[in-house]
């Protein structure tokens, strides 16, 4: 299973129409949610977005990724039940 690039930081760029997060447009968002979506289409649309980011977007992005990942939550979430 392939894990949903979504941060959690959900807000689309109006000039790129790239979520600010997650750098995914709201077609790719949707393809995601389709359960006939493939893990082939899901690993190659992750190497897309990764393209798309550039410098500290790109690693704070695949470091609350990789933390999402390895323990079911991003880091901005984690960080915000934290100052609940």
């Amino acid at each position: 299973m392939i894990i949903s690039p979504c941060i959690s930081i959900c807000k689309t760029d109006p000039s790129t129409g790239y979520c600010y997060g997650c750098a995914r447009t709201i077609e790719e968002r949707k393809i995601w949610k389709n359960p006939d979506t493939t893990d082939q289409w899901k690993t190659n649309n992750i190497k897309v977005i990764k393209e798309r980011l550039k410098g500290w977007q790109r690693e704070s992005f695949e470091e609350s990724y990789e933390h999402k990942i390895k323990n079911g939550i991003s880091l901005f979430k984690k960080n915000s039940k934290k100052d609940n």
